[in-house]
């Protein structure tokens, strides 16, 4: 009787204990999701001059995860499924965001060019550097414009010269805009014909980005084939699994099938990197 009421306490204290466990994992993990939605919404957003509020886009998180959990399982009627498909909606915002920010960053770089040049033009014209600036804020759209604008307003309320380029490329860290702030501050401090400097560096970068379009066009086969191999397993794998359910239905409920799913999955990550490595040229 006393070895029954001992067990049955210890097997109380277990229970209360992975309960605990469980409940500030929880919390945890919800506290670190609420920070990163805080960082993308208040840090990340801002810096694309996006502004949206922490609380709406923590709202739409919350109610994109329970529809597309009710989704998968009235489409799949599986809790794991469906729970799984939450999840992976919880995190899109983050992964949304640094989609746009990466898409901004393209822009931002394709569009350089053209302002420089266009700087370069109004510099041997007659203007100041500020009078080119405003002249391609106003004249022109897009992340560009932005950036230069903010440049410009720093300037105006007392930032230093060297101190706005760099808050300017640590909004935007990308190797051609790092070259312009270095030719722009040697070019203040050393002297000579900013223009000129300008201009050549405008023309530099048209031609990488031009040799990186190539580039891109010849390996963008390559990058398709990495995908369609890394998806046709899983194809074949569903396709086979409605031909012979109770033969696949191993791979799922048996310890041997989560061997070799683990290894299909291993060898598939372990293939995709691999051809992505192939065709990922460096300028």
């Amino acid at each position: 009787m006393i070895v029954a009421i001992l067990v049955a306490f210890l097997v109380c204290i277990a229970i209360g204990g992975f309960l605990f466990l469980g409940v500030a994992s929880t919390n945890t993990a919800v506290r670190q999701y609420d920070a990163q939605l805080n960082t993308a919404a208040n840090s990340k957003l801002e810096e694309i001059f996006i502004f949206v509020d922490a609380k709406k886009l923590r709202r739409i998180s919350v109610a994109g995860f329970f529809a597309i959990s009710i989704l998968a399982y009235l489409l799949t009627d599986s809790w794991i499924v469906a729970l799984v498909s939450g999840s992976i909606v919880v995190l899109l915002p983050t992964a949304g965001v640094n989609f746009l920010k990466k898409r901004r960053t393209k822009r931002f770089n394709s569009d350089l060019p053209d302002a420089l040049q266009s700087m370069a033009n109004m510099l041997r014209s007659g203007l100041n550097l500020v009078g080119a600036l405003e002249f391609v804020v106003e004249d022109g759209k897009g992340p560009v414009p932005q950036e230069f604008g903010l440049f410009l307003r720093e300037l105006k309320v007392g930032v230093g010269f060297d101190e706005a380029l760099d808050n300017m490329y640590a909004r935007v860290s990308i190797p051609d805009l790092q070259l312009v702030v270095a030719g722009m501050k040697i070019s203040r401090e050393v002297g000579g014909s900013l223009a000129d400097v300008l201009a050549r560096l405008a023309d530099t970068i048209r031609r990488r980005i031009e040799m990186e379009g190539k580039i891109d066009s010849l390996t963008s086969m390559g990058k398709l084939q990495g995908v369609v191999m890394t998806l046709l397993p899983v194809g074949v794998g569903y396709a086979i699994y409605k031909i012979e359910p109770e033969a696949m239905s191993k791979l799922f409920f048996h310890w041997t099938g989560w061997i070799c799913l683990a290894i299909i999955i291993t060898l598939e990550f372990l293939g995709y990197v691999t051809i992505r490595k192939i065709v990922s040229i460096d300028v």
